[in-house]
């Protein structure tokens, strides 16, 4: 496989007859572990070519297969039609021989949500459309399973979530590992809508008329509450690195949830809520102890209570979001007051 770079990738467009002879600047994009990510800039276009990669760049060894980037230009092709025009991005052209596809550019203004986040940025609006999003990729495609029958194959999922984040929590915490058990049992047997598997800010490039919908590469069809409990800890996590600024991340979690069950009704909301509660536990954990953690909690402090608030959403189980927050709340208190001024 010839490996995508800065330096070579202008040579490779032109023999794909993808670009003209005029001049082309490429520069790699930063953000993810798992592909190779490179902005185009010709006379006459902007595009994106993406690359996967077998070996990531994590800690811990992980490796994927180099063909699950046939399964995000797929599932970006069914999702299209199905949202608001520019939220998912157009495949333009691939190359499957070399595991690579060009799609169109968010704006040169857009920015990852998960920027203005870790600042304190808290955009309400932003988290009501967020969650309708998901709540309309979830219903449309639960309604009509036959847009995603072809997505049924969950071994790239295995291999960048179950694996990395669940099987690698339930080997280092085994106080928790029968309810990682039963959360990966239900994964596994579940073809109840689109799981995107990469629901969060890091992936919501933010312009001013909202926001484009990127990375498809773990999307199968299966459990859908895994991905309300995967961005729901990514605002907890941002909440406790500002734990000061908790409640404004709670209310914004609370308008993620009005905004998606405005649009999930394709399934009774307190059964799915209970379920994203559980898997929300889970990846808070996997987060911090997982093969993947974040890097902006470095502090014992606050890792520790990412712990505590995993372990209670896993164990005590609570049937909703007011009262997973209840329990969020006793975890974070001790950091807000470890960062008041002295």
């Amino acid at each position: 496989m010839l490996e995508l770079t800065p330096a070579n990738a202008a040579d490779y467009l032109r023999r794909q007859g993808w670009v003209g002879s005029g001049p082309v600047t490429v520069a790699a994009l930063s953000g993810g572990v798992s592909n190779a990510v490179l902005r185009v800039r010709t006379s006459e276009s902007v595009f994106i070519l993406k690359q996967s990669r077998p070996q990531l760049r994590t800690r811990d060894a992980w490796f994927s297969d180099l063909d699950r980037v046939y399964r995000e230009q797929e599932v970006m092709q069914v999702l299209e039609p199905l949202l608001r025009p520019g939220m998912v991005p157009q495949v333009l052209f691939s190359d499957r021989a070399e595991f690579v596809f060009a799609m169109s550019s968010a704006s040169d203004e857009a920015r990852p949500w998960k920027e203005s986040l870790l600042a304190g940025e808290i955009d309400y609006d932003l988290g009501g459309c967020a969650g309708a999003v998901l709540g309309r990729i979830h219903d449309a495609t639960a309604r009509n399973p036959a847009l995603i029958n072809a997505f049924r194959d969950r071994a790239v999922f295995v291999q960048l979530r179950v694996d990395p984040y669940y099987r690698r929590i339930q080997e280092r915490l085994p106080e928790v590992a029968s309810a990682v058990a039963g959360l990966i049992d239900g994964m596994m047997s579940s073809n109840e809508a689109l799981c995107h598997g990469d629901y969060s800010p890091k992936n919501m490039l933010v312009h001013d008329e909202g926001f484009m919908l990127v990375d498809y590469e773990t999307a199968h069809q299966g459990d859908p509450t895994m991905d309300l409990g995967f961005f729901l800890s990514h605002l907890l996590l941002k909440a406790a690195r500002r734990p000061a600024e908790r409640c404004a991340f709670f209310d914004l979690t609370r308008v993620f949830w009005s905004g998606y069950q405005s649009e999930a009704t394709f399934a009774p909301i307190v059964e799915l809520e209970k379920r994203g509660i559980a898997h929300c536990g889970l990846c808070l954990l996997a987060r911090i102890d997982g093969t993947s953690p974040v890097e902006y909690l470095p502090e014992e402090s606050k890792r520790e209570a990412v712990r505590r608030m995993g372990r209670s959403f896993l164990l005590e189980r609570p049937a909703s979001w007011e009262e997973a927050l209840t329990l969020a709340e006793p975890a974070f208190a001790p950091l807000a007051q470890l960062e008041a001024p002295a």
